[in-house]
């Protein structure tokens, strides 16, 4: 099968982004930096030492790096690329606040039920939207970061997305009794404080 990198579909394929990362080695933030993106972290997730943080497809961004710089001690990442997860294990070897896992979000066993404060989501849903079998595979990643999140944890997702479309999906999944917050903001950012119990 021919691999055509510039079709959007290859964004939820593990080739597209090794290949990438294996060419473009240069830091780079999907859509929004921590900067701009601070006042909502800090709204839902200020830096506390027992708040742990997960942010996934992490790539080779500045993001998580941002968040330890701005006093968050627990910062997971993981991405489905092994390339740019030995790189950037490399890149932070000194820093035990950042921890970089290769794993797919569709299949995060390797976590614990209740895991996590927060989810970071820059782009990882869109990439799965625009791949085939986007319904189930979009379920799949949904009911893992419902599984990961602690009671009343945070699921922060930046889409390009209407939203209207992003939740059809969310609420597909069949995981969520209710979404208790949800904020619209500039630039396609919205966020959701979640229940973690089952319907």
């Amino acid at each position: 099968m021919a691999r055509e990198t510039s079709s959007t579909q290859s964004y939820s394929e593990k080739w597209y982004w090794d290949d990438r990362y294996t060419n473009e080695s240069d830091s780079f933030d999907w859509y929004q930096n921590y900067s701009s993106l601070s006042p909502l972290i800090n709204l839902y997730l200020p830096p506390h030492p027992t708040h742990r943080s997960l942010v996934i497809g992490c790539g080779n961004s500045a993001f998580s790096e941002g968040m330890v710089d701005a006093g968050y001690e627990d910062v997971v990442n993981i991405d489905i690329s092994s390339v740019v997860i030995d790189a950037m294990n490399k890149k932070h070897s000194d820093r035990p606040q950042l921890k970089y896992l290769k794993m797919d979000v569709r299949d995060m066993k390797a976590f614990e039920d209740a895991s996590f404060d927060a989810v970071i989501d820059k782009g990882t849903l869109d990439s799965i939207l625009c791949g085939s079998n986007s319904r189930q595979h979009s379920t799949q990643m949904i009911e893992e970061v419902w599984r990961v999140l602690k009671d009343k944890g945070v699921y922060i997702l930046v889409t390009i997305f209407v939203v209207d479309y992003v939740l059809f999906y969310l609420f597909n999944a069949i995981i969520f009794d209710f979404i208790r917050d949800l904020s619209y903001l500039p630039d396609y950012i919205w966020s959701s404080q979640l229940s973690a119990s089952a319907v």
